[in-house]
């Protein structure tokens, strides 16, 4: 759908999405091609509960809403004021159920000894600052209560003899990712022709997503926050019921239905 979400949302009928999952602007300064992303942040914040109250009335009682955003090195509290503009009050929208880390570069020592480090970041020049590598997926919920699928995100034991030792395996070589998500980019040889938008999030992270809620091929999802399709095609792969996307930018969206029509499923940005 090609508009304003504010104006498109209330179009939408109530309670007809068991998942949502986007990323809306940061309030950052970051370069969309039509969007203007320096709003002064009381202004921004009001404007994301606006939104966020209309996805709120289109979610199912027992849908899953995963908020993906990031800050910046100085401005840090951004991520923070935003949930607790969603979430804290006498009459809070949501409750946040989970916090999860999208990890986007780490290093890591194993235990032989090993460093590897993987992934990627943006490099910051400063004598302040370290690189940001990691972005929230916040998840909320109507009532904190939303059953998951855990292992249907998970990852198999390091450990073998823990599958018999713990009685909550079921004998299953899984175990629950648990809130810290290593989900790098593909590398790109150019982002204008492989990635034309300034802010875009893996589909692997929309998989997780997807995954983690546990309605599997009967979910009905929506994105406010479109840009170039990458939850689209993450409802594709993974074989959703229904997806509806929105945005603004008609050049985005029309990438988007791009990818939808021609993107192999081994795509990853």
């Amino acid at each position: 759908m090609h508009g304003d979400c504010l104006q498109l949302l209330p179009t939408l009928e109530e309670k007809s999405f068991d998942l949502v999952v986007t990323s809306p602007p940061y309030n950052l300064g970051i370069a969309y091609s039509t969007f203007k992303d320096t709003a002064p942040r009381d202004e921004f914040l009001a404007w994301c509960k606006s939104w966020a109250t209309e996805v709120k009335r289109v979610m199912a009682d027992d849908a899953s809403f995963f908020l993906n955003i990031g800050a910046s090195p100085s401005n840090p509290l951004l991520p923070h004021q935003l949930i607790l503009a969603l979430t804290d009050g006498t009459d809070p929208l949501f409750t946040l159920q989970n916090t999860f880390h999208w990890v986007k570069s780490i290093t890591i020592n194993t235990i032989d000894g090993q460093q590897i480090s993987a992934g990627h970041f943006k490099p910051i020049n400063s004598k302040r600052y370290v690189n940001d590598c990691h972005e929230y997926v916040f998840h909320l919920t109507k009532t904190g209560s939303v059953p998951l699928d855990r292992r249907a995100a998970g990852v198999p034991y390091v450990h073998k003899s823990n599958i018999a030792r713990w009685g909550h395996t079921g004998g299953q070589d899984l175990r629950c990712r648990g809130n810290t998500w290593f989900i790098p980019y593909d590398t790109i040889q150019s982002r204008k022709g492989e990635r034309p938008h300034p802010a875009t999030f893996p589909i692997a992270l929309v998989e997780q997503c997807i995954r983690i809620h546990g309605k599997a091929e009967t979910t009905r999802f929506l994105d406010p926050f479109l840009g170039i399709g990458s939850s689209a095609l993450a409802a594709k792969f993974q074989k959703n019921s229904a997806f509806t996307g929105i945005e603004l930018d008609p050049d985005y969206l029309e990438i988007a239905k791009e990818r939808l029509k021609t993107s192999p499923q081994q795509e990853l940005f």
